[in-house]
Formats: structure tokens, C-alpha cells, sequence
């Protein structure tokens, strides 16, 4: 018997879960771990839309069963595959005729079907209510090439509570922060994909953030999510300004040249004319350590400025010389006598 669930109850139960719209509406956006299970494909779903508009709701019903029909065998086989355990968790846009079709086929084939109740829409009412949920927040600062993504990960690691916003917007936060990194998913996605994380959080122990400003590269942090960051605790960490210039040889090392140029010239007004076309020298040469030590001029300018618009509290964590574990350690000890 397929059973229609709410989001609470649909992500607590097993199962693949199967998004039965078009790849283009997958694109855009999709829950988090979701396959794309498209009935139709791009051109076919814009033909029943058009039928539906121009002729009425049954004539796109035939219309979509007239294209469905001679691929239902495929979708079961495939099916089989995703989820040969049976059991799946189907969705399409509204909870409506495209998901009780594939759910009514998955259930006569054998599968044990669960549907959402207000499919992808239904889940983006849910996901963006979660934003607004107060959330105990402690921020891990820090100048750039610090390490904090490092110690971030750490802290993850020690069964920490962390939301690590640049991981899931496939950006560092900077100039060079799209470099080596996978293209950055779309604005839509990356709330996705913060809301599923919100929602497994314990809201009686703290959630650790990195430092941000409010926009990611190309994505927006959630304003709600955000308001929150800015009255948070801030941790500051401190490090020499050569271990920050080693980090980030470290981690733009093998990027390509002509990309670390680029990324240069795109801060060359706000950096300063005459110290942007020193870095482009520097980085020419190969000296990558010595490009980094000037542009940590306008990034520790950047980040002293909006430090100081913060609203919450702030303690300063001395971590020279300290591995990202060890400096975990050290920070999760002070957090526990704030």
C-alpha cells in the first residue's frame, strides 16, 4: 500500500529516493541525495505542459501516458537497479499526477512505495521554515590562510556539530575561491542542501560556522541563517603571518597559473594598483609564497572590517604552530568555558 508522508516523516524512513520530474527541474534544484527518475524528458514534459494549457487536463493526461507508456518496462528495470531493496521514496513537483503514476507502476511491480505529500514544493516550504530555527552557533575566525576549513573538518571529526558552508557551496570564500573546486551548485541547491544539515542538528548543543560574509562565490547564505551568524560567538583563531602564507601555498600550489592571475586581477583595484602588478610578477616567477604575503594585505584588511560588524562576543585562540587536530582540540576546550 503506498503511503503518502509529509517531509519530517519521508526522511525518516529507508529507501532511494526517486525525483520523478525533468532533468531540467533537477538541475535547478533536488533534495539532497535524490536520483533523477525523470519521466519525461525536458522536451516531452514542456509538450504536456503546452497540452495542458492549450487543450485541458485530460488531453495532457493521454498525451503523457501516449509517451510514458512504451517506457515503463525500462523504468522498472531501472528501478531495480537503484534500489534493489525495494523500497523507494518518490516525489515530483506538486505530489501529483507524475508521482502517483510512478509510484502506482513501482507498487504493482513489487516495490514498497512511499510518496511526498506536496512533492518538490512541499519539501521547499519545509526546508525554508527550518532557516528561521534558533540554533546555538559558535563562529570559527580567523584570518585568511589560518586554516579554519582544516579545523573545521577537525572539529566534524570529534563528533562536533559543524555546517561547513563553503564544502557545500564548492567555494573557499575569495577571489581564488572557486579554484580546484567543483562548479558551485545553484542558489536553490545550496539552501537544499544547508536545510537537510539544519534539520539534523540537536538544537541544545552548538553548531560550528566558519566565518562568512553573505555570499558564497554565487550563492546566498540564508538571511535568517545569517542574522543568526552575525550575533554569534566568535572564536578567533590566530596564527603567524608565515604559516598562513605556507597554508595557502599549500592549498593553490598546483592551481594553474593563468587562473591565479585572473583571480589576482579581479582584486587589483581594491589590493592597489602597484601591489596587484608586484603579485602578477610574483606569481609569473612561480613564487607563489611571496604573490600570497601581498594579497593577505587587502583579505586581513577585509576580514578586520567585517569582524568588527559582528555583534556577538569575541575570544582570541592562540593556535602557532598547532596541526588543524591539535588546534580543534585546543578550541573545543576553550568553547567549553564560554
Amino acid at each position: 500500500m503506498t503511503k503518502s508522508l509529509k517531509p519530517d516523516a519521508f526522511f525518516q524512513i529507508p529507501g532511494t529516493i526517486l525525483d520523478v520530474r525533468s532533468l531540467a527541474e533537477y538541475a535547478q534544484g533536488h533534495i539532497p541525495e535524490a536520483v533523477s527518475f525523470p519521466l519525461f524528458n525536458n522536451e516531452e514534459r514542456a509538450l504536456v505542459g503546452t497540452c495542458y494549457k492549450q487543450q485541458g487536463k485530460e488531453e495532457a493526461i493521454e498525451l503523457g501516458l501516449a509517451i510514458a507508456g512504451p517506457k515503463l518496462a525500462d523504468f522498472v528495470a531501472r528501478a531495480k537497479v537503484l534500489a534493489p531493496e525495494r523500497q523507494v521514496r518518490v516525489h515530483c513537483w506538486r505530489g501529483g499526477m507524475r508521482s502517483a503514476s510512478a509510484g502506482w507502476l513501482l507498487e504493482t511491480a513489487g516495490f514498497n512505495v512511499s510518496l511526498l505529500i506536496g512533492g518538490y514544493k512541499g519539501f521547499r516550504r519545509w526546508a525554508l521554515s527550518l532557516f528561521s530555527v534558533p540554533q546555538k552557533i559558535l563562529i570559527l575566525g580567523g584570518m585568511t590562510g589560518s586554516g579554519k576549513t582544516e579545523i573545521l573538518r577537525a572539529l566534524g571529526n570529534m563528533g562536533e556539530q559543524v555546517l561547513d558552508l563553503e564544502a557545500l557551496a564548492h567555494h573557499r570564500g575569495s577571489s581564488f575561491g572557486a579554484l580546484e573546486q567543483l562548479p558551485q551548485p545553484t542558489n536553490e541547491q545550496f539552501w537544499n542542501e544547508i536545510a537537510m544539515e539544519w534539520a539534523k542538528f540537536d538544537r541544545n548543543q552548538p553548531v560550528w560556522i566558519e566565518a562568512e560574509s553573505k555570499r558564497i562565490g554565487l550563492c546566498r547564505i540564508p538571511q535568517e541563517i545569517f542574522e543568526q551568524m552575525e550575533k554569534a560567538i566568535v572564536i578567533e583563531i590566530n596564527r603567524s603571518r608565515q604559516e598562513r602564507v605556507n597554508l595557502l601555498v599549500e592549498i593553490y600550489g598546483e592551481a594553474d597559473i593563468n587562473d591565479l592571475i585572473a583571480a589576482t586581477e579581479r582584486i587589483r583595484r581594491r589590493l592597489g594598483g602597484v601591489r596587484a602588478k608586484e603579485a602578477v610578477s610574483f606569481l609569473q616567477q612561480g613564487n607563489l609564497a611571496a604573490a600570497s604575503d601581498l594579497i593577505l594585505h587587502y583579505y586581513d584588511k577585509t576580514y578586520t572590517y567585517d569582524l568588527q560588524k559582528r555583534g556577538g562576543t569575541i575570544h582570541q585562540v592562540d593556535v602557532f604552530g598547532l596541526s588543524a587536530v591539535d588546534a580543534a582540540v585546543l578550541i573545543r576546550e576553550k568553547s567549553q568555558h564560554i
